[in-house]
């Protein structure tokens, strides 16, 4: 093949991209990746699960030492925060991972084209004046962060999940506009660090897309670590007159108006996906009704020989999503018959404690009339959980009534993140939870609340 004429080149080198790339290079085709940014890996790796999860766990670490050590019998001197330093713990673990990538890309003789691509025509990419020929084309640009009307995000005041992350000093206030996933760790961060923070959510609740009992428990939890919460409230207008910024906020049902003045505002309603500046239109690539690239059950778009997938697609926005999207199109592409189970796909608050889910919630089960069984386990009568003082929370287990299948699992609790796994792995194979009720799980460990939970739907729970 001439330089420039590839088996697949992929658009974006984020989690689903850099993947895909690796995955069909291993698979023996030509490969070259297009990233616009500097350094590989997309939002993820560089402003926002990696940067995000150091943060959270530098936080926790500081507010540990400040609330918790004493009760183990660690007596500290007096805590102090030095920001420039967790800054600089977070800027070295994002360089270490987007590096990582880069020598993934040169063990698997992926091209790395840096610039923004467009589509050119049937299977041509342009970048720039160079032209890349390629038998296939894999979208995955990702996601970027949603707007709200009336507020300008100017990352000083104002900021995105982005400026979120590189704040140069604690402020003393802070407004989380939206009690999602990105705005409830963003909001932990912040508060452990010393600010006062107020999420302010048009819903009625936190945590929208999981389970309703899960989110009340993460909120009482979450308030009574001295998060506050404005819920059914909307906010109409920004003022950056002065030091801070003044919110004004309304019932989301109609009402009177108020205000919240704070330093800083951290925008956090939403993702939406990237998908400018690639010409869909002109290559024949259709759009869906919520501006994601429409594809069939093999990743393809209405244009022959481009596929997409990720955060520009329909799904959860989750990286574990986009990598296993970008694994199967790679595989599609060398004639195989790959499958991702989108009923198994786990998703993580990094909160803490931490919230977990996988399959279905209480209400999608009744909104479906399917008829199951609910198996609940506290962590306070786990002895690792109370060994580690670290009891809020509960792992809930919900199974089909007649065949006792897991349908979902969702768990608040320390560790809920890797607790999550079993349960993926378990409802990707049609475990029973008569099926985890009889595996042995080690002694003292976390993981036993999930045994008890699948135990406890069938009523026989040993330790409550």
């Amino acid at each position: 093949m001439a330089g420039d004429s590839f088996d697949l080149v992929v658009i974006g080198a984020g989690p689903g991209g850099y993947v895909c790339a690796i995955r069909a290079a291993q698979l023996g085709m030509k490969v070259a990746c297009v990233e616009k940014r500097a350094t590989l890996g997309g939002t993820c790796l560089n402003v926002g699960c990696i940067p995000s999860k150091a943060l959270l766990q530098a936080s926790e670490k500081f507010h540990e030492a400040g609330h918790g050590l004493a009760a183990f019998g660690v007596k500290v001197g007096k805590v102090e925060l030095d920001l420039a330093a967790m800054m600089a713990h977070k800027d070295k673990v994002v360089d270490a991972n987007v590096k990582g990538v880069e020598f993934l890309f040169r063990k698997n003789k992926v091209e790395w084209v840096k610039g923004a691509a467009r589509i050119a025509g049937p299977g041509k990419v342009a970048v720039g004046e160079r032209v890349l020929e390629a038998r296939a084309i894999v979208i995955a640009t990702g996601s970027e962060v949603s707007p709200l009307r009336g507020i300008d995000i100017d990352e000083k005041k104002i900021v995105s999940s982005t400026g979120a992350l590189e704040l140069g000093a604690v402020p003393k206030s802070m407004a989380v506009i939206g009690g999602g996933v990105i705005g409830l760790e963003m909001a932990s961060v912040w508060q452990r660090l010393g600010a006062k923070v107020a999420v302010v959510e048009f819903l009625d609740r936190i945590l929208p897309g999981m389970d309703g009992e899960v989110s009340k428990q993460t909120q009482r939890i979450l308030a009574r670590q001295g998060i506050e919460f404005r819920l059914s409230t909307k906010v109409t207008g920004a003022d950056k007159g002065g030091a801070g910024v003044a919110l004004t906020l309304e019932p989301a049902a109609g009402g009177d108006k108020s205000e919240l003045k704070v330093d800083v505002v951290l925008v956090a309603v939403g993702r939406r996906p990237h998908v400018e500046g690639l010409c869909l239109e002109e290559a024949g690539v259709a759009l869906d009704d919520k501006g994601r690239i429409a594809t069939d059950a093999h990743f393809q778009t209405s244009a022959k020989g481009i596929y997409a997938i990720g955060d520009a697609i329909a799904g959860p926005m989750l990286a574990h999503k986009a990598e296993d999207e970008g694994v199967a199109v790679a595989e599609i592409l060398a004639g195989q018959k790959p499958h991702v189970n989108y009923d198994a796909i786990p998703g993580v608050v990094y909160t803490w404690p931490e919230v977990a889910a996988v399959g279905a919630t209480e209400e999608q089960l009744k909104q479906a009339g399917t008829e199951y069984r609910v198996g609940k386990f506290p962590f306070t009568a786990n002895g690792r959980a109370r060994a580690m003082n670290m009891t809020d929370g509960f792992v809930k287990i919900l199974a089909d009534k007649a065949t006792d299948r897991v349908l979902g699992v969702h768990i608040v609790g320390p560790n809920a993140g890797d607790l999550i796994a079993e349960l993926a792995l378990a409802m990707e194979f049609g475990a029973s939870a008569e099926d985890i009720a009889r595996t042995c799980h080690a002694h003292p460990t976390l993981n036993e609340t999930v045994k008890e939970a699948a135990l406890a739907v069938d009523g026989r729970p040993i330790h409550i």
